[in-house]
């Protein structure tokens, strides 16, 4: 029986994500037993088909342990999905001949819905084509929108990043509105789910300010509302935050704004709606505003990481070779939450195929009734989720993120033909 195991890294990285990798590595070198060795692939499933196999032997022991507070994705990552097994059947067969070259009996991959998905398809391989392989999902993405599980690893670091920025960002706007900046905008990630800019929520004091007008993916945008809540909001207050995710949609269905169209609709880029918004308020009312977009900061920033978020995301990458360990096959460690408040939570697991491709978007009673904020209820349950500080190592004033050497394994398989990919 091959008994190496290979860890991976898919879609879009997080600030907690090689946490999730150190759980896995540390997890399976803490069981010789059962495992051999752990390699990791570059740049996620398409490592695997190049055959491109990192030895994690070659690196200092201290940098591996040191992915627990290093943000990115430390092996590279991908947005590449697995054909139909009947029709790409040769994509299957070079991962069975990889496979077989390295030994590996053992396959954790992590991502969101859509790599739960690859991995699922790797687990069905094994059976299709007989070769003895153990899949397992490792959840992770800053979208939240996972399905089977409490919260996704990720998500806790980035909607911290979001609230701590418009708390900080609206104290400025305040500062000076009266002859400045009367609306300003941020942008933040979230093409069908709208938990991260609900986050934004939670920069709010108890008296309600910043005043704050929030668009979400489920509510379809209204602009003649949008607009009246806005004035409203610039006549109380003198001023007003706006939090858009980037997947607002019109009444009809489409998209408020697309940087990038893409022939596959999950891998269309979007964005611009931060400076659309702007335009269209500029020229209604006058204001004068600023926008910002957090793109890539929003899941990069570890200096400001959740402990919490940390801790589960170590969590679920142990528990995945746990589960390995106790017998069981093609699943995914999922979160369960225990209890409010006190703050308390468990780790679960679900079978790859409940997981696989589900997306999950935030519940009607988490969002306010006007459609423009969250409710008592999505406080309670975002609030915890932020919870705690776990600040990396600085060195000379900045944060301290060594890098791992990446020596790949001899090669064993002759080239995969590119028109293979």
């Amino acid at each position: 029986m091959p008994n190496n195991a290979l860890y991976a890294q898919s879609g879009g990285v997080s600030a907690v994500i090689n946490a999730s990798a150190w759980g896995v590595i540390e997890a399976v070198r803490g069981h010789p037993a059962h495992f051999s060795t752990c390699y990791a692939a570059r740049n996620g499933i398409l490592g695997v088909l190049n055959e491109e196999i990192i030895d994690l032997d070659e690196e200092d022991p201290l940098t591996l342990a040191s992915l627990r507070h290093t943000p990115g994705g430390a092996f590279g990552s991908c947005r590449f999905d697995l054909g139909d097994p009947d029709t790409d059947r040769e994509q299957y067969e070079r991962l069975v001949e990889v496979f077989k070259a390295h030994n590996i009996g053992y396959f954790f991959y992590n991502g969101g819905g859509g790599s739960m998905d690859t991995a699922l398809k790797v687990s069905r391989m094994g059976d299709l084509m007989g070769y003895p392989i153990t899949a397992v999902g490792v959840p992770k993405t800053i979208d939240n929108d996972m399905g089977y599980t409490d919260t996704s690893p990720g998500f806790g670091s980035a909607a911290k990043f979001i609230a701590t920025t418009v708390r900080e960002a609206s104290l400025d706007v305040e500062s000076a509105h009266t002859s400045s900046t009367r609306v300003f905008i941020i942008e933040v990630m979230g093409r069908h789910a709208g938990w991260l800019a609900a986050a934004a929520a939670l920069a709010q004091e108890y008296d309600g300010r910043p005043p704050m007008l929030i668009l979400f993916p489920e509510v379809p945008f209204d602009k003649s509302e949008f607009l009246t809540n806005l004035q409203m909001a610039v006549h109380c207050h003198g001023y007003c935050v706006v939090v858009a995710a980037e997947g607002i949609k019109n009444p009809d269905g489409s998209l408020f704004s697309v940087a990038q169209e893409h022939d596959v609709y999950a891998y269309t880029q979007l964005g611009g709606v931060a400076p659309r918004l702007g335009e269209m308020i500029r020229q209604e009312t006058g204001h004068k505003l600023h926008w910002s977009v957090v793109d890539y900061l929003q899941r990069a920033a570890r200096h400001l990481g959740a402990k919490t978020d940390v801790d589960q995301a170590y969590a679920v990458g142990r528990s995945a070779v746990e589960g390995v360990v106790a017998g069981n096959k093609s699943f995914v460690p999922v979160i369960k939450r225990l209890s409010n408040n006190p703050y308390r939570w468990g780790i679960d697991q679900v079978p790859l195929e409940q997981v696989a491709s589900i997306e999950r978007g935030m519940p009607k009673e988490f969002i306010s009734p006007d459609g423009f904020g969250i409710t008592a209820a999505c406080r309670d349950y975002l609030r915890p989720l932020i919870g705690g500080e776990d600040f990396p190592p600085f060195e000379s004033g900045l944060p301290c993120y060594p890098r791992i050497r990446g020596v790949l394994r001899p090669q064993r398989c002759p080239p995969m033909a590119y028109g293979s990919l």
